[in-house]
């Protein structure tokens, strides 16, 4: 052992920061390092999301417009050339349902489906999902399948 290798003992030097409001002779009392008055002196003050230090804030000088419907339905759709893919990659067969979609990773377990008619289907399916376009239920029954809406 030499003095270039001598340490502290394990936990001798172990500093837990500026202990605050200790009393003066602490260096750190009265104020405790908060400065005076104000909001950031006292307890339980948190500046509040989007404050801009009283200018007025950005949400609320930009102008809002429009409106927002709480009855939309939003449908993930599908077209028939995807699943036409599917059937020439052996993954679907003859029958289509939500359940195979999901597990096939096309659409989300709570999402509402609907067919678009993008695309060309050679192949007689049955598929059941939530919707389907005009164009897309004409191809499927063109193709000899059937169209079921859930």
């Amino acid at each position: 052992m030499g003095l270039n290798n001598l340490q502290p003992a394990e936990g001798s030097v172990n500093r837990d920061g500026k202990r605050l409001g200790r009393g003066q002779g602490s260096g750190k009392g009265g104020t405790a390092a908060r400065g005076h008055k104000g909001a950031k002196s006292r307890s339980g003050y948190s500046k509040k999301i989007g404050f801009e230090g009283g200018q007025m804030p950005l949400q609320r000088r930009v102008p809002k417009f429009g409106f927002t419907n709480i009855n939309r339905k939003d449908y993930q759709g599908i077209n028939i050339e995807k699943l036409q893919e599917l059937v020439d990659n052996k993954v679907l067969t003859n029958e289509v349902t939500l359940d195979l979609l999901i597990e096939n990773g096309l659409v989300g377990k709570n999402d509402l489906v609907k067919i678009l008619g993008n695309g060309e289907l050679k192949a007689p399916l049955k598929i059941s999902v939530h919707k389907f376009t005009a164009s897309a239920k004409a191809a499927i029954e063109a193709a000899g399948g059937e169209a079921i809406s859930l």
